[in-house]
């Protein structure tokens, strides 16, 4: 399946010069939404995964059906306050500035085995963020995935490789400065 034809490019959102890719049209479309989170399911679902992590907010989309298909628990990782029980954060760059995420303190057992999904690689920084908090908690990040990797000057997947993660996608779109 062409899965780039499903995802929109809305540019110059959220700010001038940046050319978004909205997956909004790759979800609404039934067979392809089910044909991604199918195809990353059974990619991984020989590692024994314990649990799937998703980023806020898309990840959630992609990440809790994905924990769905593998039969494990989904475990939310979201921007300081949106979680109601204790919780650590992990703080990470950005390219102006900086961001946290935090989950809850007993989302993640030791040893876990865990799959981190995203909608988009781009700097790493979110994912790496996310990788820190699992293994924080004793988890074992057996792999990061993601529906969209941009390449190019952006490096995330260096930047996650080099930490030692795996790290796949399914849509790789080049990305020049």
């Amino acid at each position: 399946m062409d899965l780039l034809s499903k995802i929109r490019n809305v540019p110059d959102f959220p700010k001038k010069g940046v050319q978004f890719k909205d997956i909004t049209t790759l979800i609404k479309d039934p067979e392809a939404f089910s044909y991604v989170c199918n195809k990353i399911a059974k990619a991984f679902e020989f590692m024994g995964v314990t649990k799937v992590v998703g980023m806020e907010a898309r990840g959630f989309i992609f990440g809790s059906v994905i924990a769905h298909i593998l039969g494990v628990g989904f475990i939310p990782i979201r921007k300081p306050g949106k979680l109601p029980a204790e919780t650590i954060s992990e703080t990470y760059q950005l390219e102006y500035g900086e961001d946290t995420l935090e989950m809850h303190s007993d989302a993640i057992e030791k040893g876990d085995k865990v799959l981190v999904v995203d909608d988009l690689l781009a700097t790493g920084g979110t994912a790496l963020a996310a990788g820190n908090l699992v293994k924080r908690c004793g988890g074992i990040v057996e792999a990061m995935v993601f529906v969209i990797e941009l390449t190019g000057s952006l490096k995330g997947r260096e930047v996650l490789e080099k930490e030692g993660y795996y790290v796949t996608s399914e849509v790789q779109i080049p990305v020049e400065e």
